[in-house]
């Protein structure tokens, strides 16, 4: 047969040569069958056959090859090469590169996992000790206590990865815990330049944070005392407190590059990972243009289950990232800990707000000189930020200052503060970040507040100015808070519905605790993530959906240990099918962002359940070929399909599965295009797989969305054995509602099976959309 090449193009130009600065990056895919077996005289073939395209005198410069979630390589190529390659018969696609960012103690409790349960999820399945979770992020600080080996068996015989070992990652940064550690970095030096090896390790080791956070969620071990200046004291432990790791380090200084990220997947399928936990995110793209969408697929269909972030770009709604149906999309819920720093004002008010610090703080019953930073002179927007250099030392010397959110890091505006002399800082969320409060550990005293308190802050300061005096406040640090009510509540920043790329698939799968989550932290960086901070600590506070996505992970890889037969999709059916919706007050999750209750749109089918999610009674099982069908019903020529599935695809079948949202999801999204019709139906086929019980009859209660009728036959289902699957249909009829040029109406219900012991929830959600 013929081969394909498939490139991903790169947003940043290089300035290399005079004749070639234009350069970009492109990966470049062949089909199975096209290249030889032999990995070295692949190579050179690849090379071979890219210098058909370029002048000779340039040099063949492979940056990666690829050999497991497809097949190919990267290479830096002028677009006046890429336009040759693109002229050949066999070329298929030519695809922008994206550069990826990352998204950025209490939460095992929180989730019911109890290491004295007899019983539980973690005692079912040795606490993960045989499976390996990867972690693609910023690398690992190996020495931390949370990645200690102590009376872990020995390695797992499947195993075929690598700890690559550097100046400052020896040999014996890899343990019976930490099992693999590899990096790449062609692709961002190939953007970039040579890394500054003063600011970053070419090593799998971490000059960041981010990873050797997420690691430790998804797996770190049981580590007591744990707390970070001295908040959130307690034990620290991962989801798989003994599941294996290995880091694959793909995000540097300048970002995640595509063809860094594939190259992760590549080596993490071939190494024999178990799951892959994936904090990065990007724009939302065609599948066939996403090279974490291709990279998950050839991992899931070897059986390894993906996790990714949602995104941070909540609340506003179409924000969600991630979205392929066969990776575990996961947002970002609260937990019932918070850290109180109040602001007391000189009127007497006490306006609410969060923060950690230990530091050289505010004298008890003293009350100081507050100021808003944007009223300062100068550039009235720079200051109102805080932002680099933009504060007037004679204005904010000795005093609180209030600074908005935007631009900079949240840290950065207190390191701002403090070197102009400011003496303490509110940090004030705007409009569109609500009433939701994100701790970071400040280089000086520093709480945050909502947008509504924040306004009270302001009109204060306005008051005080108008009748000449001098507005005062103080920060009262009240420690970590236990009990919280309500929790979980669904954070602010976390990335919300719907599916930009495929609506009929609701999007985030999940939400797990992603707010102010204590967990490991590298010896070299301070717990303000910035340069200037010195301080030290071996856990750090963060937040995120990096940080809810690992939870995530984690749990996979528990319920894989308990089930070994389950497939990727099998597992994510039962997280998602167990999950809840309802807070500890017993009433529906609220939004972070506003006090409103939240949406399907928001939490996708709840919050995760493990101990529920252990024996679901009944799962959504999905094979590559069901994917293939769903590809097809979404328009997808032969040729995209190709780059994402590596095979031939044929769409005959597909017609059978009807329309795209007929994908065997453990969720149901109707979406109508209101062209003056009065009612509009669609049907949904599923089929469940019977991992409960033999003998037990299933029955159905539909709550439909309001304003629609929906139906399920047969109303109960009747399993004989245990692996028996049976089929059922579900009609929806929705009734046109008034609606204007372009707006769109969401209404959400539910379907229920259940034996009486088990209940398997999926939401349905009934979307109009009255066309312009």
């Amino acid at each position: 047969m013929g081969f394909f090449l498939f490139f991903f193009l790169s947003l940043l130009s290089l300035a290399s040569s005079a004749s070639r600065v234009d350069q970009k990056t492109f990966i470049v895919r062949v089909q199975n069958e096209a290249k030889p077996s032999v990995f070295t005289t692949h190579k050179h073939w690849y090379e071979s056959s890219l210098s058909s395209v370029l002048s000779p005198s340039t040099p063949t410069q492979l940056l990666h090859v690829y050999d497991s979630v497809f097949h190919g390589f990267s290479a830096k190529l002028s677009p006046t090469e890429a336009l040759k390659l693109q002229t050949l018969p066999h070329v298929i696609a030519v695809i922008p590169e994206q550069v990826r960012h990352l998204q950025t103690t209490r939460s095992p409790l929180f989730l019911g996992l109890k290491t004295t349960d007899s019983a539980g999820l973690l005692k079912e399945s040795d606490f993960g000790s045989d499976l390996v979770i990867g972690v693609i992020d910023t690398g690992i600080w190996p020495e931390r206590q949370s990645f200690n080996d102590r009376n872990l068996g020995p390695i797992p015989s499947k195993w075929k990865g690598q700890c690559v070992t550097t100046n400052d990652f020896g040999s014996n940064s890899c343990n019976k815990k930490l099992i693999g550690a590899r990096y790449f970095c062609s692709g961002y030096e190939a953007s970039n330049g040579k890394m500054n090896e003063t600011s970053e390790f070419r090593s799998p080791r971490d000059s960041d944070g981010h990873g050797t956070h997420t690691a430790s969620i998804a797996a770190g071990r049981y580590v007591f005392p744990a707390s970070t200046l001295g908040y959130a004291k307690g034990v620290a432990a991962g989801m798989a407190p003994k599941a294996r790791l290995a880091a694959y380090k793909v995000c540097w200084n300048a970002g995640c590059y595509d063809s860094d990220i594939l190259a992760a997947f590549d080596s993490a399928v071939a190494d024999g990972v178990d799951v892959i936990s994936l904090s990065v995110g990007g724009a939302v793209v065609p599948y066939y243009l996403d090279a974490i969408a291709i990279g998950a697929y050839g991992a899931a269909e070897k059986g390894i289950f993906v996790s990714a972030s949602a995104g941070n770009g909540g609340p506003g709604g179409l924000t969600v990232t991630n979205v392929a149906p066969w990776v575990a999309t996961v947002g970002a819920g609260t937990i019932d800990r918070d850290f109180p720093a109040d602001v007391k004002l000189g009127n007497g008010k006490v306006v609410t707000g969060a923060g950690v610090y230990n530091g050289q703080g505010l004298s008890p019953g003293r009350m100081y000189p507050l100021v808003y930073a944007g009223s300062g002179g100068g550039d009235g927007y720079s200051s109102s930020l805080c932002l680099e250099g933009s504060l007037d030392p004679d204005f904010v010397k000795g005093k609180i200052v209030l600074c908005d959110r935007g631009i900079n890091s949240r840290a950065a505006k207190g390191e701002v503060v403090k070197k102009a002399g400011g003496i303490g800082m509110i940090l004030a969320n705007g409009v569109f970040d609500g009433e939701g409060l994100v701790v970071d550990c400040h280089v000086l005293p520093a709480t945050a507040v909502g947008a509504s308190n924040a306004d009270e802050i302001r009109q204060y300061i306005d008051s005080a100015s108008k009748s000449k005096s001098s507005a005062t406040a103080t920060i009262l640090f009240k420690g970590t808070r236990l009990g919280v009510r309500p929790a979980p509540v669904v954070a602010s920043f976390s990335a919300r519905g719907p599916n930009p790329e495929t609506p009929e698939i609701l999007k985030p799968d999940v939400i797990a605790p992603g707010l102010n989550i204590l967990a490991a932290w590298p010896d070299k960086v301070g717990p303000a993530g910035i340069p200037s901070d010195n301080r030290r600590t071996e856990f750090n506070i963060l937040s995120g959906t990096s940080m809810a996505c690992p939870h995530v992970s984690g749990l996979a890889a528990l319920l894989k240990a308990a089930h070994p037969d389950w497939s990727p999709a099998a597992i994510k059916s039962a997280l998602m099918t167990t999950a809840y919706t309802v807070d500890n007050r017993g009433e529906t999750m609220v939004d972070e962002s506003n006090g409103n209750t939240s949406t399907v749109l928001d939490f996708g089918s709840g919050h995760v359940h493990p101990t529920k999610a252990m024996n679901p009674g009944l799962v959504y099982d999905i094979t590559p070929m069901d994917y293939v069908d769903f590809l097809c019903n979404s328009n997808y020529t032969i040729n995209n399909i190709q780059v994402i599935t590596r095979r031939n695809a044929d769409c005959s079948g597909a017609k059978r599965a009807g329309h795209v949202g007929n994908l065997n999801y453990p969720s149901f999204s109707a979406v109508f295009q209101q062209y003056g019709k009065h009612t509009m139906s669609t049907h949904f086929i599923r089929q469940v797989t019977n991992v409960g019980d033999p003998n037990s009859v299933y029955k159905v209660t539909v709550r439909p969305p309001s304003g629609t009728l929906v139906t399920v036959e047969p109303k109960q289902l009747v399993f004989r054995r245990v692996g028996q699957k049976l089929n059922f249909l579900v009609r929806v009829e929705a009734m046109a509602v008034k609606l204007a040029p372009g707006s769109t109406n969401m209404k959400s219900g539910s379907i229920v099976w259940s034996d009486g012991k088990h209940n398997v929830t999926s939401p349905i959600v009934v979307t109009t959309q009255q066309p312009l």
